[in-house]
């Protein structure tokens, strides 16, 4: 049986830097950041694998590969201000902030943000702030944001989230109902964005606060 450690560092060799990822930041976070720590006790053993994992009121933690695909899609470096939409299992803020982010992540569902913390704060991170509200709304006191990473799929883009963007900042989303793509869009002016259509996903849908 192999120890959490070596499963750690073979999924980044073979399901991240295998299928491309390069960003040192991003592979350094994923070596780090222990996985096991994010998942319920009966799913650690299955921590590492090749697929996403269910933590509990319809939600999930996503497949390695994606949270890295992710977050070098959103262009991060240490110190850039971040708005995480969907705090979840908390592994996605974790491997932000390990890379040196300020991360700033709202959650719907109380009890998992309030997990999220815990871990978190077990762990040592102090760059990882929460909010329990309706992430369609995002988190505006904070913003602007060098970059807004979204967890969840919308049927179509939030405004508010690309309002919350700084010139040049980036938004990493996947959109869609029954065929949802990511896309990352910049913004470009007070009143412009590029939006790039990247990759097919699958992702639980975003939902709004009542």
């Amino acid at each position: 049986m192999k120890g959490f450690d070596e499963l750690r560092r073979l999924m980044v060799e073979e399901q991240i830097i295998r299928r491309g990822i390069t960003d040192k930041n991003v592979i350094n976070a994923m070596l780090k950041v222990p996985r096991e720590k994010f998942v319920p006790p009966a799913e650690r053993g299955s921590a590492y694998g090749d697929f996403p994992l269910p933590i509990g009121y319809g939600q999930t933690i996503s497949q390695p590969y994606i949270v890295a695909y992710m977050t070098e899609k959103l262009k991060v470096k240490p110190g850039d201000r971040v708005l995480e939409i969907g705090t979840g299992s908390g592994y996605q803020a974790a491997i932000l902030a390990e890379i040196g982010c300020e991360v700033y992540t709202v959650e719907l569902i109380e009890e998992l943000s309030k997990r999220a913390k815990k871990i978190l704060n077990e762990l040592g991170y102090r760059n990882v702030h929460f909010k329990v509200g309706d992430g369609f709304e995002g988190w505006k006191e904070n913003a602007p944001y060098d970059a807004i990473i979204v967890t969840a799929a919308p049927k179509k883009i939030p405004e508010a989230l690309k309002l919350q963007l700084k010139i040049g900042g980036r938004l990493v989303i996947p959109v869609g109902e029954y065929f949802q793509y990511l896309y990352r869009i910049t913004r470009t002016g007070p009143e412009e964005w590029d939006t790039e259509k990247l990759i097919a996903v699958s992702f639980v849908p975003m939902v709004r606060g009542n």
